[in-house]
């Protein structure tokens, strides 16, 4: 049987990130898994000069194939949102080791990564199949042209300006209402946890069927967020003082004009994250938000 092939991205080097990147190969060398890492990381690494390199054997990758049977991401959410971008519709299993703060989807621990790692690589986890939003826009814009999904949220967002935009949306070409706010933001149920949480959102389990549509700072006080099914074409059209406004999709973020019209709708292919047995959202949702901290319970 041939061995695993593994891919590894990290954006970051901090100081500890050595201890956390070293245990992740020392695991993966001990179970003859062939190394990828992506070539900029790799140079981070190399760089930093704090892991012994010559212990280990690696191969760099810009781009990755249906080839690869794992990857890692380590760092925190933000990182995961970035491996996306690589793994594409490739249905490569994903798993974050988080070495930031929160974490709702690195879920492995720095003090859990040699027990977390040799369970993956035993296949001992459970996939947790987590949609996506793609946008289109007309007229084209070349900013988002190869890169058009997102796997936590899409938000149209006012420019560098104290002026409000007015965001018209339609949900499957029905009207629905006009936002005057600093933007909205479409939510994927894996972005539930994200900035529209932040901004008065709801939380939905992963694997809900919906999408969340949440105004951030709306002039108009009864603009509250809503839940639609995940089947709901979402059509946008901004306009404010300014000629431009921005679009984000999860961290990149491109400039469009006004009048530009928005198409954002689920992608047709999913993200496959790594989920341990023992772990759940329920569990994680406790954990990173503290609920069940109340004295009275």
């Amino acid at each position: 049987m041939k061995p695993l092939k593994v891919g590894i991205f990290g954006q970051f080097y901090h100081e500890d990130s050595s201890v956390s990147i070293e245990l992740l190969f020392d695991v993966l060398r001990k179970g003859e898994v062939s190394i990828y890492i992506e070539e900029n990381f790799y140079n981070l690494i190399v760089e930093n000069q704090n892991i012994e390199s010559s212990k280990f054997q690696f191969s760099t990758f810009k781009e990755l194939d249906s080839s690869f049977d794992l990857f890692f991401s380590i760092g925190g959410d933000g990182t995961i949102l970035k491996s996306i971008t690589y793994i594409k519709d490739l249905n490569i299993p994903l798993a974050g080791i988080n070495t930031g703060r929160l974490g709702f989807l690195a879920s492995i621990q720095k003090e859990e990564i040699s027990s977390s790692v040799q369970k993956i690589l035993e296949g001992n986890y459970n996939i947790s199949e987590r949609s996506l939003l793609s946008i289109d826009v007309s007229p084209k814009n070349q900013d988002i042209h190869t890169l058009n999904f997102a796997l936590n949220e899409i938000s149209v967002i006012r420019k560098n300006t104290t002026s409000m935009i007015k965001v018209d949306t339609y949900l499957n070409n029905e009207f629905l209402t006009s936002y005057w706010s600093d933007g909205l933001i479409i939510s994927t149920p894996t972005g539930s946890t994200g900035y529209s949480l932040s901004c008065g959102g709801p939380i939905l389990e992963p694997s809900s069927s919906s999408l969340i549509l949440t105004p951030i700072a709306p002039h108009n006080l009864n603009a509250r967020p809503i839940v639609v099914p995940d089947s709901t074409e979402i059509k946008l059209k901004v306009s404010g003082r300014e000629d431009n406004y921005l679009v984000s999709l999860d961290s990149r973020i491109a400039s469009f004009d006004n009048e530009s019209v928005i198409i954002i709708k689920k992608s047709p292919f999913t993200i496959k994250m790594i989920q341990l047995q023992e772990e759940s959202f329920i569990k994680t949702l406790r954990k990173k938000l503290l609920w069940g901290e109340d004295k009275r319970n």
